[in-house]
């Protein structure tokens, strides 16, 4: 894990505590109002999303990288996009929701290329992903108008932007437009009199190598197989 992922994995965690401090702090003098009993009935809710997203590759190594004459390491880093979706919200008994969230999701992944003649290769792979995430949250008590949640699920991914880079192959390396991954993130709820707001920061993990092998680019011949990964810093407005 390099300095780069740490260094923005902890600015991205930093402004989520900021922000669920804050929304806590101007909730905690209030008494009486308790607007979550407005949703508490609803049997489903819908809403909208949006999101920042930081996404990489986790990398495995190809058993012919020490042979190979011209590049020295590989590494993958952080790219930054954002999301747009949907939220379907449905209640299952007091503490827990299932939840379907459509999403079209704008990401930017890096690789960095060290050359055995000390130069430097970058190489960015654009995406645009149809997501469709099916998600169970489990909520806590509420207090006062808050209530904290938790959520897994899986995620099925397709880039609509694949063909596109496919043109491009001899500059980048091949990666299949299909993707599925594991969810899970935790958040807070604030009810509002008109709606709810809830931010929540959610980590994706992908379960499938999405590297497509080709013994004629170079600079995939050195990688043995890709797993996606997303952080993504979400803002759901629901009701």
């Amino acid at each position: 894990m390099n300095r780069i992922f740490l260094k923005k994995s902890s600015l991205f965690l930093l402004s989520f505590l900021l922000l669920s401090s804050a929304c806590l702090a101007q909730n905690s003098g209030r008494n009486t109002n308790f607007n979550y009993l407005d949703f508490a009935n609803k049997p489903y809710y819908f809403g909208i999303t949006l999101g920042l997203n930081n996404a990489d590759y986790r990398i495995i190594q190809s058993q012919r990288f020490l042979l190979h004459d011209s590049i020295r390491s590989v590494t993958p880093g952080l790219g930054t996009g954002f999301n747009l979706g949907i939220v379907t919200n449905l209640n299952v008994g007091k503490y827990f929701d299932f939840r379907v969230m459509p999403t079209l999701s704008f990401t930017d992944r890096k690789m960095e290329y060290k050359m055995l003649n000390n130069s430097t290769v970058k190489r960015n792979i654009e995406s645009v992903f149809v997501e469709l995430p099916f998600q169970v949250r489990y909520k806590s008590a509420p207090y006062h108008d808050v209530r904290l949640f938790v959520i897994a699920g899986m995620k099925y991914s397709f880039d609509v932007a694949s063909n596109s880079r496919a043109r491009q192959a001899e500059k980048l390396i091949k990666v299949a437009p299909s993707d599925f991954a594991i969810e899970y993130g935790a958040g807070f709820q604030v009810f509002l009199p008109y709606f709810i707001f809830s931010p929540e920061f959610k980590v994706s993990q992908g379960i499938g190598n999405v590297m497509i092998f080709d013994t004629n680019l170079q600079q995939a011949s050195v990688l043995e197989q890709l797993y996606s990964r997303l952080f993504t810093l979400s803002f759901h407005f629901e009701g």
